[in-house]
């Protein structure tokens, strides 16, 4: 998902947020207020150890330090960013002029709420006593919901005495385009407007040179002592064993005045933030196993999908990753919803429909849109909207086309929703359209990328770094460029045409893609082979020569029946073998290749779902025990990350007794499809598929891995009925039992 080819990876996680040495920091022509100076660490390097903590609710996520400030300094981009524009970008608490001292801090297992733990170091107090430290107990609670952020501050006394007590919270908003917070500088910015200021509310507005203005609203209850544009004081008197409270809600662009209190607001708030999630991930399959660790781990991987879906009109929509990521992204999208078709196939549906919804219908070369294509990318900022970066539509991925008609076939042949399919037919045939038209320029039955915006992307496959494609001496590869598993995909996408097309009365239609594909297995291995490294290599360049390099892009050709099977054995051995198999997954690039680094994005680091997409290939093509060690090897990472939760990726070094993975500081985390790569790796083991025709669960050569003795699977649904089911491993083989059905509804075990 690199928007910069020219430089690294702009991403942030749960371990570090900071902008790209490359870009520098950001830059701003409104002051930062000298009081939030002192605060804010400035000069903090990139590759910073910072733990962050993130919540993401609909259009709006924040960026938090543990102790639940906003910090802002020199390659710190902590914040609180709604629809790509950052509405607070410092928040700072004090008692007695001093920064509490940190004794915990969590993003609770459902994701709404995160709890920080502080206390006080020693005091001087206004009247000259002195408060011993660790005798005030303060609790910061704090939730997303609908646009805003609420806040809880619970101080308590622990002291046998009372005592008066000042606090102190200072705020600032710069509205920084999440570009700029990224590190982009800009040669004009827009102005800000004058802030209102209220007995208990802070009006601070910004005008764009997109003429928008956006206004972050800051409630306070109770009233404050003094309260300016930057600034809020209380003076408490507590007695022994007393809390008091104090609440902020943080308002991005309020179209009315809250009915509510901010202590109502912020119960009633949480409540229904809560239950939200609860019923949206109510659908999902549950899952429950007899490994405590590994029930954490599901457990949060199926929190964060929900959190990151975002409602559209369209129904569920996954966003990419917190924090640069947290928008309309085609392929992860796509990707993601082939990962959590099993689990819960509404969100497949909600992402076909937006994306047909958002469909190219003409040529645009500046976003790289043509007739047909799928969306890469969606933005919202200002700087999308004055065309300062290409990002506010943009089309630039050769792969989410044949992606959206492969989740099209993968959906109806999982549900049977024949009415979806219906409406969305004239968008599988436009991107079909576009694969022969736009995809395959040459006419040589392949599809390549090139781009036709200079600021777009070079690379357009998910190796989207600069470069990530090269040949076997490290030349970068000119284009116009055709990925190996990209054919793949459009092999699969003529397929699901094809079946598609007969459901739907279009025998025609179907045969002739059908032909197209037996055409495109013939060329693809033909072309693709290369005997000497022993698998696909990754990509032709533009004169049509190999790029012969061993890749994981290889593995995502399993996904598909374009590799024969003696072909299938090769590439599954060579991304077994330990140049390419790290200990914690199968390597992006494997050692011995040019551009090996195993601190490279995309040459020589382990994604998580790149590791889910090849196990599942493994499945399909009956490598049960190679698919078991890639799930072992990326539980066994998830052991070793915050809240068990795998990260966008982490570097490619070998595994090394008592020690876990090395982190790649600047992955994103939580993100998608690295979310949704323990449940995509559960069903690859357990041969899990529906045949929707017949009411059928289906199990095919199911396996557990050895950490896993036991499991019962929960709500497994197909045409309106479901079945729970309880799996025990013995040995290398599983008993399956039911242990709750519907009246129609059938299990299959195939060995």
């Amino acid at each position: 998902m690199t928007e910069f080819q020219d430089a690294a990876p702009l991403q942030g996680d749960v371990i570090s947020i900071a902008a790209p040495p490359s870009k520098g920091p950001v830059t701003s022509t409104q002051p930062v207020p000298s009081e939030l100076d002192e605060f804010s660490p400035a000069g903090s390097s990139l590759l910073s150890s910072r733990r962050i903590h993130a919540l993401k609710q609909g259009d709006l996520f924040g960026v938090f330090d543990q102790t639940g400030d906003i910090l802002w300094g020199q390659d710190i981009a902590d914040g609180l960013y709604y629809r790509d524009t950052r509405y607070l970008s410092g928040l700072t608490f004090r008692i007695g002029e001093q920064r509490p001292v940190l004794l915990s801090s969590v993003v609770r297992e459902n994701n709404v709420m995160l709890s920080v733990n502080l206390t006080n170091e020693t005091l001087t107090l206004d009247d000259g006593t002195r408060l011993t430290h660790d005798l005030l107990h303060v609790l910061r609670s704090r939730f997303l919901w609908e646009g805003k952020c609420f806040e809880r501050i619970e101080i308590r006394n622990f002291d046998v005495r009372p005592h008066d007590i000042s606090c102190d919270l200072r705020f600032f908003a710069d509205f920084a385009d999440l570009f700029e917070a990224r590190g982009m500088k800009r040669k004009k910015r827009g102005e800000n407007l004058e802030p209102a200021v209220g007995e208990c509310d802070v009006n601070l507005s910004y005008r764009g040179l997109d003429d928008r203005i956006r206004t972050t609203r800051i409630l306070f209850s109770p009233k404050p002592k003094t309260l300016s544009s930057d600034h809020a004081t209380y003076d408490f008197s507590i007695a022994p064993g007393e809390k008091i409270l104090i609440h902020i809600e943080v308002q991005c662009d309020p179209t009315s005045c809250s009915t509510l209190p901010p202590n109502r607001a912020f119960l009633v708030g949480a409540v229904a933030a809560r239950r939200s999630l609860r019923l949206a991930s109510s659908r999902a399959t549950a899952i429950a196993t007899s490994n405590e660790i590994f029930n954490e781990a599901i457990r949060r991987c199926i929190c964060d999908i929900y959190m990151l879906l975002t409602e559209k009109k369209t129904g569920p929509y996954p966003y990419a990753g917190v924090p640069w990521y947290s928008t309309v992204f085609g392929r992860d999208a796509l990707v993601t919803a082939m990962q959590t078709l099993w689990l819960d196939p509404l969100i497949a549906k909600g992402v076909l429909k937006y994306l047909a919804l958002n469909q190219a219908d003409k040529e645009d070369p500046q976003a790289d849109a043509e007739p047909g294509k799928i969306l890469h990318e969606v933005r919202l900022g200002e700087m999308a909207e004055l065309g300062e970066i290409p990002f506010r539509r943009y089309y630039g991925s050769v792969d989410s086309t044949p992606l959206f008609v492969m989740l099209a076939g993968e959906y109806l042949e999982r549900t049977g929703d024949v009415g979806t399919l219906s409406e969305l037919w004239p968008h599988v045939t436009r991107a079909i359209d576009w694969i022969e038209r736009f995809g395959d320029r040459d006419g040589d039955g392949f599809v390549e990328y090139n781009r036709r915006n200079k600021d777009g992307l070079a690379n357009q496959g998910w190796k989207d770094s600069y470069d990530s494609i090269f040949h076997a001496d490290g030349t970068l590869a000119e284009g116009p460029i055709a990925l190996c598993e990209v054919q793949a995909y459009v092999y699969a996408a003529r397929r699901a045409a094809a079946q598609i097309g007969r459901r739907l009365g279009q025998t025609a239609y179907a045969a002739h893609q059908d032909e197209k594909a037996d055409a495109l297995r013939v060329a693809f291995n033909l072309t693709f082979w290369n005997n000497d490294i022993g698998t696909y290599v990754i990509a032709l360049d533009g004169k049509k020569q190999q790029c012969a390099v061993r890749s994981s892009n290889a593995g995502h050709v399993l996904l598909t029946n374009i590799a024969p099977a003696a072909r299938a054995s090769k590439v599954v051995e060579g991304l077994m073998h330990r140049s390419s198999f790290s200990g914690w997954g199968i390597r992006t690039i494997p050692e011995g290749e040019a551009r090996y680094n195993p601190m490279a994005y995309h040459n020589g680091s382990v994604w998580p779902h790149d590791n889910a997409l090849i196990a599942m290939g493994f499945a399909r093509h009956g490598y049960r025990r190679e698919a078991i060690r890639v799930f072992q090897a990326l539980f066994d990472a998830a052991l070793y990350t915050d809240l068990r939760r795998l990260p966008e990726l982490f570097c490619g070094f070998s595994r090394s007794r008592s020690e876990g993975p090395v982190r790649y500081p600047v992955a994103c985390s939580p993100q998608a499809w690295a979310a949704a790569t323990l449940p995509a790796l559960l069903q690859a083991v357990l041969g899990l598929r529906y045949d929707p025709g017949t009411v059928t669960v289906e199990f095919t050569r199911p396996r557990l891995p050895e950490s896993i003795d036991s499991m019962t699977l929960f709500n497994l649904a197909v045409g309106g009925e479901s079945l729970s089911v309880h799996i025990v491993r013995t040995g290398e083989e599983v008993a399956i039992n039911v242990v709750k059905r519907s009246a129609s509804i059938r299990m299959q075990i195939v060995s």
